[in-house]
Parts: structure tokens; C-alpha cells; sequence
């Protein structure tokens, strides 16, 4: 039987990356990310992995530098926040356009301003259309094995593209859990080393990411979305082989308690937990509730959504970001048109909540979802709501 060990959970993603065997790690300190960065240069400069920690001056710097390296053929990872990440944003499509398969940990955090230093979705929504594949931790345990399971999809010879892990900031990066490590015999196993198909070499030049006339770029672009349509099969397959070889299952969608509910709250990212709970005490009410939580954000699951919510009656989807001017949150978005073409479409609510960090408790959620019970009777009144906002 594995053995658990209680670790901050920042510090178990860079332990993570010390399985996977990488050869080059460029990662600029960023609350709160931070402690991944210094954790995985510790790891380096005491010479438990044979890699390169570059050192660098910013994030644009990071992602740059892992560009090169990557395109030589080198397994990397980087890892980043909020401010940082918008930072990186220049290079994120070029990453993807080049198919260069980079891995990196988002430590999940508002962007400014107002200056805040606590964790909403805002850092990442902005990036969902930068081609990369994206997923949620909602704890520990999950932002271990899914930093291991990236690298093997990013450098499948049918994926080629790159990956992020998201993890909630302080809530979940600073959290001491217990977690199941994997043996490096084990992670050897699971995650050969990296056979790129193509490699920059001074002795055999070649281009990567060149300029594209207009009759060009339209094709390049649709290949791209092709390939990360395509990458859910092979996502699906390295889950699958997970679960097999560490008795861990992992879905595009989770559901808890959710079969036969009237009403389901959706969720995405560590407040899964926080919203079981409330789950747990509405049934006990009798109320006919359940959750359903959403892994993989990029390729967006819409089969596997739609069957969990299949025969609900309202749909209260969570959002952590804001679409300034839009007609709901960027989670609220999605689930809206994914559902506009179904005859039987369930009524979809809208909450905006925990945004710079502000506390979502179990009583929020048993209040959404009474809403949402609400609206199913009333109708709704409005596209969204910004759930607690006093005034």
C-alpha cells in the first residue's frame, strides 16, 4: 500500500515535476506560486534530477527560454500566476502553434487591480483560447498525479501540445494534505522518456514558427483546433491507464451525488469540496440537489457534461472570473451554449463568487442552490448574479 505523506501542496507539485524526469525548468517566483519555483530549484541544485533550472528575469523570460528548449527536444516545465501569466500571454499561442508540449502549474490568482494577492479564475480565463490544454486540481492528490499525467499527454505523438494544471492559490497551493506519492520506478513506467518528431540541431536545420501569408494562417489555426478537439481522446487513454496502473480514476466531469437531482450546482477547482458538503446537508432536507464538477476546461467536455446533467431541471454554474459586459461568467458562458441548441434544456443560473480570495462557505452553496431551486419555480430575473457583493 502507497504511503501518504502530509505536504504543502505547492511543495508536492514541484515533487511532482522531481518525478518526471525533465531536463529543463524555468520558473520566476510569484506568490503564490512561489514555493513551487524555490522548491524545484532546491531540488535541482542538490542534484536529486539531472536538469537545468534557468534562472530568469520574468515570466516572459520563462516561457521564452522553455520555448527553445522544448523545441530541441527537452521534456519542461514551467510554473506561474495571476500577473505572470498575463505576462507569459505573448508567447502562450505560439507555444501551441509550434506544438512545442510545455507543462506548466498555474498557482490560480486575482489579476490586478486592485492589487490582491488571492486566488480567483481570473489569470486563467483569459488564456482559454491560447490553445493550451487546460485542467482543474481540487486537491492535493489530484495536482500531483495531474502534473505527471501532463507530461505524458503533451508529449503524445498525437497530442503535441501544451499543458496547464490549475491550483487554486493559498487554498489550495499552501494547504498541508496528505497525498499518495508514486515511486520513480512507478513514474518510469507510466511516463517513458520524450520522443519529440521534430528537434531544432544546428547539424539538421530546420524552421519552426514561421511567417504565414493570409492563405496559410486560416489552415494553421484550424489544425490547431483540431489537435486539442483531438487530445481528449488521448487524455481520456492516459486516464484510463492511471487508474489501471495507481488505482486513481480521473474524469472530464465528476459528479457527487448528482443522479436523479433536480437541481446541480457546477463547480471547477478546489471548491468542489467546500460544495459536497453542502450537498450532504440539503439532502439530508430533502432537497433534490447534487454537484457536478468540471476537470478539463480545455478541450471543453461537452459530451461528458451533458450526460452528468442529463434530466436536471437548473443548472446553478459557479464562476470565479468576471466577463466584463458579457451576459454571465466565463464558465456560465459555456454551459449556456452548449445547451442552446437542446430541446430539453435545463434552466441555468449564474453565480460570480470568491472573487480576490473572499470566502465561499458550505452555507454560500446551500444558498445558491436554494436560489436555484427558486428560479426553477419563479423563472430567472437575471443573466448572472454576483453572489455576497454588499450594497
Amino acid at each position: 500500500m502507497a504511503k501518504r505523506v502530509g505536504m504543502e501542496v505547492g511543495i508536492a507539485a514541484a515533487e511532482a515535476v522531481g518525478l518526471c524526469n525533465i531536463d529543463v525548468a524555468a520558473v520566476y517566483p510569484i506568490t503564490p506560486q512561489s514555493h513551487i519555483a524555490e522548491h524545484l530549484s532546491n531540488i535541482v541544485a542538490d542534484g536529486r534530477i539531472n536538469a537545468e533550472f534557468i534562472t530568469v528575469e520574468s515570466e516572459h523570460s520563462s516561457i521564452s527560454s522553455l520555448c527553445g528548449a522544448s523545441a530541441t527536444g527537452a521534456r519542461t516545465y514551467t510554473a506561474t500566476s495571476s500577473q505572470g501569466l498575463m505576462f507569459m500571454h505573448e508567447l502562450l499561442p505560439i507555444v501551441s502553434a509550434m506544438r512545442l508540449p510545455i507543462v506548466m502549474g498555474i498557482a490560480n490568482r486575482a489579476v490586478s487591480g486592485p492589487l490582491s494577492i488571492w486566488n480567483d479564475h481570473s489569470d486563467i480565463m483569459p488564456q482559454r483560447d491560447s490553445g493550451w490544454i487546460t485542467m482543474f486540481a481540487e486537491n492535493g492528490q489530484e495536482v500531483v498525479d495531474m502534473t505527471i499525467q501532463s507530461f505524458k499527454i503533451a508529449e503524445h505523438k498525437d497530442v503535441m501540445l501544451p499543458a496547464s494544471v490549475n491550483i487554486d492559490g493559498f487554498q489550495l497551493t499552501h494547504m498541508v494534505e496528505p497525498i499518495e506519492f508514486p515511486t520513480q520506478k512507478e513514474v518510469n513506467k507510466f511516463l517513458p522518456d520524450r520522443k519529440p518528431f521534430a528537434t531544432l540541431h544546428p547539424d539538421k536545420p530546420i524552421t519552426m514558427g514561421a511567417f504565414a501569408m493570409p492563405d496559410r494562417f486560416a489552415e494553421v489555426m484550424k489544425a490547431k483546433d483540431v489537435a486539442i478537439v483531438n487530445s481528449k481522446k488521448i487524455i481520456l487513454e492516459v486516464w484510463k491507464e492511471w487508474e489501471k496502473q495507481f488505482g486513481r480514476s480521473y474524469n472530464p466531469v465528476e459528479t457527487y451525488k448528482a443522479k436523479d437531482a433536480d437541481v446541480l450546482l457546477v463547480t471547477m477547482g478546489s471548491m468542489g469540496e467546500t460544495a459536497e458538503i453542502a450537498i450532504d446537508e440539503l439532502q439530508k432536507k430533502g432537497v433534490s440537489v447534487g454537484l457536478v464538477k468540471i476537470r478539463l476546461w480545455r478541450p471543453f467536455p461537452t459530451e461528458e457534461l451533458k450526460a452528468a446533467v442529463k434530466g436536471a431541471k437548473v443548472l446553478a454554474v459557479t464562476d470565479r472570473a468576471v466577463s466584463f459586459g458579457g451576459v454571465s461568467g466565463p464558465v456560465g458562458m459555456e454551459v449556456k451554449s452548449l445547451f442552446y441548441h437542446e430541446k430539453d434544456r435545463p434552466l441555468i443560473t449564474n453565480y460570480i463568487m470568491g472573487l480576490g480570495g473572499r470566502d465561499v462557505t458550505v452555507e454560500d452553496f446551500i444558498k445558491m442552490a436554494e436560489k436555484a431551486v427558486e428560479a426553477e419555480k419563479k423563472g430567472i430575473t437575471e443573466e448572472y448574479e454576483f453572489y455576497g457583493v454588499r450594497g
